[in-house]
């Protein structure tokens, strides 16, 4: 009985709308009808199907009286969801990181630390920028050659060296009464 009446008074309604809300909410329900005809157990809507009912909210506002399939806040979430995919894209498109460094400097990079051994990584940033190349420490470490071997001698190399001279030396000392050492 309750279908009955609100039939009745949909079609009283109706009557004093427009023939062009008429002409949209027939047509969007036209729609509904022929998801649900997809022979589908559950409806599903497919990408076409959300970006017509995200249309058409935005230019018919009695969309949500005529919404069936799904709920109205959906609708707006597809919104939103699309919103965030489109800036997200929009914002990724140069990649994340630095600016790769051009070979040249790259190689310059390696011929400096090569030709000069004992510059270390601050004294190559700044010749880099008297020449007008900016570049962080980083970087400058990432390409410059590393020497396998420290340019002076460790301890290891001192005592293999030297050896045969520690063997004569005597680690004791023997003070005289008058304090004078052996």
């Amino acid at each position: 009985m309750t279908a009955l009446v609100q039939t009745l008074i949909a079609l009283l309604i109706s009557c004093f709308r427009s023939r062009a809300a008429l002409q949209m909410e027939n047509t969007m329900l036209r729609h509904q009808l022929n998801v649900y005809a997809r022979r589908q157990a559950k409806p599903r809507l497919r990408p076409m199907d959300r970006i017509l009912w995200a249309w058409v909210s935005r230019i018919w506002p009695g969309w949500q009286g005529v919404l069936k399939i799904c709920k109205p806040a959906t609708v707006t979430a597809w919104q939103r969801k699309r919103f965030r995919d489109y800036w997200a894209a929009l914002s990724q498109k140069k990649g994340p990181g630095r600016p790769p460094v051009p070979k040249e400097v790259q190689d310059l990079i390696k011929q400096l630390a090569s030709a000069n051994i004992g510059w270390g990584v601050p004294r190559i940033v700044g010749e880099l920028r008297k020449l007008g190349i900016h570049v962080a420490k980083s970087t400058v470490e990432k390409y410059r050659v590393k020497h396998p071997k420290s340019p002076s001698p460790t301890w290891k190399a001192f005592l293999a060296n030297h050896i045969t001279n520690l063997v004569a030396i005597d680690f004791f000392v023997v003070p005289t009464i008058n304090f004078k050492v052996f």
